[in-house]
């Protein structure tokens, strides 16, 4: 490779690189003689590699990687700027295998270029039983050089464009005249299937709207998936004219099996060029499962090709079909500059950084503070003090406001966003600026800058999580992202929430219109069901505020949970407070006391909305005819009462004392192993007035009252025991 390939200066080409033959002259990046042989061998010993792998325990995905193999050579040898000996090099470029399923073309390619725990033996671990793999069969972000973790397809480009956010609001808060401290490229890596996922177009109309010219996607275009030959579910769309659309510069390759040139140049000048202010898409065509009996058959996708195919493969490609996992020095030695190129990378970055810090020490600091992921010491002071909360009855969402507007004008690391919902979340703080191309002129007047912090999502719930897990792993801590929606659309965005917490990424969901309570616009937007769902997620803390107080609370554990993404569920109603009871400590323990009677005949578990039924149906049961005492415990988030000592949570629940009594107006489904009945939903909702849906429920004070009174004089008649190892619903409406 001749010096300072990385950064040679490309001319113009048109939108559509022509395909080339190896030997032709007219591309603006060409290889030697000496390095047309090294990528001939690295090509032929690269997809015998893949199919070895593959067969060694009868299993894998080969068939892309194989036909992937000179883009592979075109990205780290030639384009991408990044460092095999430090993998966190901040300024790195980001790489994104979006098609996870093709991971050992990462993986090998790591090995190749020197990350030291991707060696052959981890290799050779691909489908293997070892538990110390770091070879799993979809790419994951704890493993060195994964920047995120890639499965259902569509969401490594979501997660792309939220890198690629990353950088471009990064570099506009901090590079200043020559001072450029975070310029970096992200490249995703994609293929048929990403591409009919609707997160993938969600994300992509996105990218171009925002003009994120430092994202470059290459697609992987071999016309097959699982099934077959991708015109079984698609005819007559050009992809291309699709792309372009969207705000796309779209570049052909047809060779994509061999014309690393041609690959090159197109990167190149999408980098350095910045695509005319646009993403970048690259078109190759290539051939699945090339050099196997079964290339370009869908047979060729998802399984190992056999003892004698994967022979046939090597003598096609001129191997020894005697010898597996062959990779010969030569190979080895092609890559070897990566990793002194990638050291000379850091060492100049290094040296900018410390230019940097010399001519803006205080604007070094924040960013220094930022990329070690951490908050100001003193963020708790952003939040109000509860004598600052109001008294009257306050819709918990706007709640949400009163704590969270504070915190993001005031932390540099919130940035926070809406599925088109500004008016209703009460997220906007003042003086907030929008993230937005700057030259962006809407017809509502509502414009913005790279800068900015608060991002139009627009109606796109799937994207804004997925890319907000982006934004997250673009370097952890950097970024808090914070998104909002109504709860029930959160059904809509559970798959990124999902992989968000798959891989510890901190984000903040806020979830409102979060019950029956919601009203007119009737069970479709009345999610009874959802809160199960985020309970039971691993790695997810759901918390369910009653007042403005527990709000605080709840957003002082989020904060705290870094790595940890949290629901905060909100109601649209306007909710009694309780400052002489709620506590934001009391959050951060999942659960804890809220009126206390060391007499009590039952505990009453208010939880979020429904807390004010809680309240009022103890006092009714303090009066004639029932004459008994309730304790009351609010009970916001599972995940964290459960982490508490086991001393704590029985001095909290008392079970052993008196029966224990949820309130929630949602399905009861892990209330089990809290209490020993609910007064719950176990229907859809209906389009009502909030309050009136409330008692057409049966959520009224006295009827929770009476079936509470009943349950208590069975246990009095028949002893606690009694309802050990059963669970009643104490609604019997509807």
């Amino acid at each position: 490779m001749a010096p300072g390939v990385l950064d040679m200066a490309v001319p113009d080409v048109n939108a559509t690189v022509a395909p080339k033959q190896s030997n032709r002259q007219d591309t603006a990046f060409a290889l030697s003689d000496a390095e047309k042989k090294d990528v001939d061998l690295v090509l032929r010993q690269f997809r015998c590699l893949i199919a070895d792998l593959c067969e060694q325990f009868k299993g894998g995905h080969p068939g892309s990687a194989m036909g992937m193999a000179a883009i592979g050579i075109a990205l780290w040898k030639y384009v991408m700027r990044y460092s095999p000996a430090n993998p966190n090099y901040f300024n790195r470029d980001r790489f994104v295998l979006s098609n996870g399923h093709t991971c050992l073309f990462q993986y090998a390619f790591l090995h190749l270029t020197g990350y030291s725990s991707m060696t052959l033996d981890q290799l050779k671990s691909y489908h293997s039983s070892r538990t110390d793999s770091i070879c799993p069969g979809h790419p994951e972000i704890e493993n060195e050089g994964i920047e995120v973790t890639t499965g259902p397809l569509g969401q490594g480009v979501a997660n792309a464009v939220g890198l690629a956010m990353a950088t471009k609001n990064l570099a506009a808060t901090y590079n200043a005249p020559g001072h450029s401290v975070v310029d970096n490229m992200t490249y995703c890596m994609v293929g048929d299937a990403c591409l009919q996922e609707g997160v993938a177009l969600e994300a992509i109309q996105l990218a171009g709207h925002w003009k994120l010219d430092n994202l470059i996607v290459m697609y992987d275009n071999n016309q097959i998936t699982c099934d077959g030959s991708v015109d079984l579910v698609n005819s007559g769309e050009d992809i291309n004219t699709k792309m372009r659309a969207c705000g796309w510069a779209v570049y052909d390759i047809y060779d994509g099996c061999y014309d690393v040139e041609g690959i090159v140049t197109a990167l190149v000048t999408a980098r350095d060029n910045n695509s005319e202010g646009k993403p970048t898409f690259i078109n190759i065509r290539t051939v699945i499962g090339i050099g196997s009996k079964v290339a370009g058959n869908a047979k060729a996708h998802g399984a190992a090709y056999g003892a004698e195919d994967v022979a046939s493969i090597k003598c096609n490609f001129g191997m020894d079909p005697e010898r597996s996992f062959v990779i010969d020095s030569e190979v080895y030695d092609f890559f070897k500059s990566c990793k002194t190129r990638g050291k000379e990378l850091e060492d100049a970055w290094n040296k900018r950084l410390a230019a940097f810090a010399a001519a803006f020490p205080d604007r070094h600091a924040e960013f220094a503070l930022r990329a070690q992921g951490k908050f100001p010491a003193d963020w708790r002071s952003l939040i109000p003090s509860k004598e600052h909360f109001p008294t009257t009855a306050t819709p918990s969402r706007k709640s949400a406001g009163l704590v969270c507007n504070p915190l993001a004008a005031g932390l540099s690391n919130m940035i926070v966003g809406t599925a088109d919902l500004s008016p209703s979340v009460n997220m906007i703080w003042p003086n907030k600026v929008d993230f937005q191309h700057p030259d962006l002129r809407t017809s509502c007047g509502i414009n913005g800058n790279y800068s900015g912090r608060y991002v139009h999502w627009g109606i796109r719930e799937h994207a804004m999580t997925a890319v907000s897990n982006g934004l997250a792993a673009f370097n952890k801590g950097t970024f808090l992202p914070v998104t909002s929606s109504f709860f029930m659309f959160y059904l809509y965005a559970a798959p990124g929430v999902r992989m968000g917490a798959l891989q510890q990424l901190q984000a903040i969901h806020i979830a409102t219109h979060d019950s029956i309570g919601t009203g007119e616009d009737g069970p479709t937007h009345q999610p009874v069901e959802l809160a199960a769902l985020y309970r039971a997620m691993p790695n997810l803390l759901y918390i369910r505020p009653c007042d403005s107080e527990e709000t605080a609370g709840a957003f002082t554990a989020a904060i705290q949970a870094a790595n940890t993404p949290s629901i905060i569920s909100l109601s649209r109603q306007a909710l009694p407070q309780h400052p002489a009871h709620s506590s934001r400590e009391g959050v951060e323990h999942g659960a804890y006391v809220f009126v206390e009677d060391e007499q009590a005949d039952v505990t009453l578990i208010g939880v979020g909305s429904e807390m004010k039924f809680a309240v009022e149906a103890r006092g009714i049961l303090a009066q004639a005819p029932y004459n008994l005492r309730a304790r009351i415990v609010s009970f916001p988030c599972q995940r964290l009462f459960a982490a508490q000592p086991v001393a704590y949570r029985r001095a909290v629940l008392q079970r052993h004392r008196a029966p224990a009594v949820v309130v929630e107006a949602y399905a009861a489904n892990g209330w089990e192993r809290y209490a020993d009945a609910a007064y719950s939903m176990s229907s859809f909702g209906h389009s009502l007035p909030g309050a009136d849906a409330y008692r057409y429920f049966g959520f009224v004070p006295e009827k929770i009252a009476a079936a509470t009174a009943k349950l208590v004089a069975d246990v009095k008649a028949d002893g606690l025991d009694s309802l050990r190892g059963e669970f009643r619903d104490l609604n019997t409406e509807h």
